[in-house]
């Protein structure tokens, strides 16, 4: 793995120098844009507006306009908007996690200690297992200030960056039914089969089928053979018939 930022913890009067990496790794299919009369790649260039040539992109700047005319800026420029953030993850407040609320959460990475920052680093590592608790701290990675929850992940310091809260839409504008507080029919038949359905989270458990389905018919698309389109059936239109639709779902999960 390649570190993607490097730094340090802020821990009190504590520093611990680190390094980040991308917890994460894409499942998806890599595809090829293709000429649709040729079958040849689509390469996209980098062209200045004014002449049409290609621009290398170490000769690439970052402008911002104002007034018709762009302010040029450079890296000591994003440095100094706030040195100590691009350089600091310091952490401000600790909060336990069931407070954050899911729609928050965004990029998750792994914290690596830095040479010599072995004990400092397992030290708030170990801290934060016993206390149940997640350090919150801001920070600036590509130009940009993010949020971000430190954790203990197996025997890393996990930083999940998460939203601010002026990112998350309003719910107003969408057209969505009142919320009911009757009990009902069909809403204790719909809590029963939620309890039915109810198991102990297991992430292992799930894979990504559609990719792993996706790639049999390429394969398979590969050898001359075709893939029958699959029947969907809508179920959940207005006039379906709940309770009735509850029972069976409750009913198929008893015979199973």
């Amino acid at each position: 793995m390649r570190a993607i930022w490097t730094g340090s913890i802020s821990f009190g009067l504590i520093n611990i120098p680190i390094r980040i990496f991308s917890a994460v790794q894409e499942s998806s299919i890599d595809m090829d844009m293709l000429d649709e009369k040729d079958h040849a790649n689509i390469k996209f260039k980098r062209v200045n507006e004014n002449t049409g040539k290609e621009v290398a992109y170490a000769n690439i700047v970052k402008g911002y306009k104002i007034d018709d005319q762009y302010v040029i800026l450079e890296d000591a420029d994003f440095e100094a908007a706030d040195a100590e953030k691009t350089k600091t993850i310091d952490i401000q407040s600790f909060a336990f996690e069931k407070e954050i609320n899911s729609i928050y959460y965004e990029q998750p990475y792994y914290l690596e200690p830095d040479k010599g920052a072995m004990n400092a680093y397992a030290l708030l590592r170990d801290a934060l297992e016993a206390s149940g608790k997640v350090g919150v701290t801001s920070f600036v990675l590509r130009n940009k200030e993010s949020l971000a929850i430190l954790k203990p992940y197996k025997n890393v310091i996990l930083l999940n960056r998460i939203r601010f809260e002026q990112e998350i839409r309003d719910t107003s504008e969408l057209k969505l039914p009142p919320a009911s507080k009757k009990a009902t029919k069909e809403m204790d038949m719909a809590e029963k089969l939620i309890d039915q359905l109810t198991e102990k989270f297991d992430i292992s458990a799930y894979k990504d089928e559609y990719t792993a389905k996706l790639l049999e018919i390429i394969k398979n698309k590969a050898k001359g053979k075709k893939q029958a389109a699959p029947k969907l059936k809508v179920v959940h239109k207005q006039s379906d018939d709940l309770m009735a639709m509850l029972k069976a779902s409750l009913d198929k999960k008893k015979s199973s």
